[in-house]
């Protein structure tokens, strides 16, 4: 079922290119998305000063928050890996959140968009270990003697395989099963009968798989920076 109406998709009809905006929604409002996170980035960054305002205040607070429970997880070696994961983290929510808004559609809802993503997380946890330990990061998929390699190999190769589609269907499933929902009653319904409490929901859904991803990508760094046993 596609979407009733976008209205990006309007727009690059102007220009020609709405056959081209409604086959690929995920990635017009991807880039949406990033040009305004990249705008309020700037403008953040310019507002900055040494005595903080009220929204600078509340910034630091959930941010040090973020960084601290990160910290915790992984230690202080996880720390240079919090700039990319809570870029992530917010990137996923604000994705997730587009799909409230009427006439907009959640990059995240496609799963091109997620396993991207997820990619890029768990990948990035390989070139943590890597970087903390070298050539010696193999150990991590070899098991704890060399009699178990044969055993060990390909059950670790399924299993960090498994936290790309883990990540990727998880977020995938839940934003697209939403959005086709809201699509559903918004049709059935119209504009101004689709009940609050499914948006209200999907407030609660959009934060809550943002915070998972953060989570698990955490977990894996964690598991990437930890010696192997």
């Amino acid at each position: 079922m596609g979407h009733p109406y976008l209205i990006l998709t309007s727009l690059f009809g102007m220009f020609g290119l709405d056959g081209w905006a409604a086959k690929n929604p995920h990635v017009v409002y991807m880039w949406l998305a990033m040009i305004i996170l990249i705008f309020l980035g700037w403008l953040g960054g310019k507002s900055i000063s040494m005595v903080p305002k009220k929204a600078q205040n509340v910034f630091e607070v959930l941010i040090s928050g973020l960084e601290d429970f990160m910290v915790t997880i992984t230690g202080d070696e996880g720390r240079k890996s919090f700039p990319l994961v809570l870029t992530i983290f917010i990137f996923v929510l604000f994705g997730n959140l587009m799909g409230l808004v009427p006439a907009f559609f959640p990059p995240t809802a496609n799963i091109n968009t997620t396993l991207a993503l997820a990619f890029i997380a768990v990948a990035w946890s390989h070139v943590i270990g890597i970087q903390l330990h070298g050539v010696k990061y193999i150990k991590h998929f070899l098991g704890p003697i060399p009699a178990m390699i044969p055993l060990f190999l390909p059950i670790e190769i399924i299993g960090h395989t498994a936290r790309v589609l883990s990540l990727t269907f998880r977020l995938f499933g839940n934003m697209a099963g939403h959005e086709l929902v809201t699509i559903i009653l918004l049709t059935l319904g119209g504009m101004f009968l689709a009940p609050l409490p499914v948006m209200a929901l999907g407030t609660f859904v959009a934060l809550v798989q943002a915070l998972v991803f953060f989570l698990l990508s955490t977990m894996y760094i964690a598991g990437a920076i930890e010696e192997a046993h």
